[in-house]
């Protein structure tokens, strides 16, 4: 799966002793939203056949927020194709980066790096908090999650979170 938040979420519950399942549940939960995102493209990039097939595969966070931001059609299909060029080259060419740096240095704690998945999920969500009911939902989903903590696997919390939020969403507006 090409999305860094969906890669960070499974190596983070695994990496904390979660199991694999957990992990990838959590992966394909946070996967899902950039199914959303293909449905708001979808007209932009008027794309069809094998291009559409490649055009799934580069619908992320980052391109769609490149495509988004222009004004002009044609615009925002390019920031969208380099945007997702330049994001799959540069996450491949790191991540084997990162396999290769394990044999130099098996412990990512001692540079930190263990740090890198909750803040990228910090600057993933930052931008989204614009307002008192995103911050409310962000807050209330903590809670839970941190209540659930102490008597689940790792990963458990986040999909509690989920499906609470789900179920949530789905009730009828007031």
């Amino acid at each position: 799966m090409f999305t860094g938040a969906s890669q960070f979420a499974f190596v983070g519950v695994v990496g904390a002793g979660g199991s694999a399942w957990a992990g990838a549940a959590t992966a394909v939960l946070l996967g899902t939203r950039n199914a959303l995102y293909g449905l708001r493209l979808s007209s932009l990039l008027n794309v069809r056949g094998l291009r559409r097939v490649a055009a799934s595969h580069f619908v992320i966070d980052e391109t769609t927020a490149m495509a988004i931001a222009r004004d002009d059609p044609a615009a925002s299909r390019f920031a969208f194709w380099v945007t997702g060029l330049i994001l799959l080259s540069l996450w491949n060419l790191g991540t084997l980066i990162g396999a290769l740096a394990t044999q130099v240095l098996p412990d990512p704690k001692a540079l930190g790096l263990d740090a890198a998945p909750p803040a990228a999920f910090l600057a993933l969500i930052a931008p989204r908090l614009r307002g008192r009911e995103p911050i409310a939902i962000a807050l209330g989903a903590a809670i839970v999650a941190l209540a659930f903590l102490p008597f689940v696997p790792p990963g458990v919390p986040l999909l509690v979170v989920a499906l609470l939020v789900g179920v949530i969403g789905l009730r009828p507006a007031r």
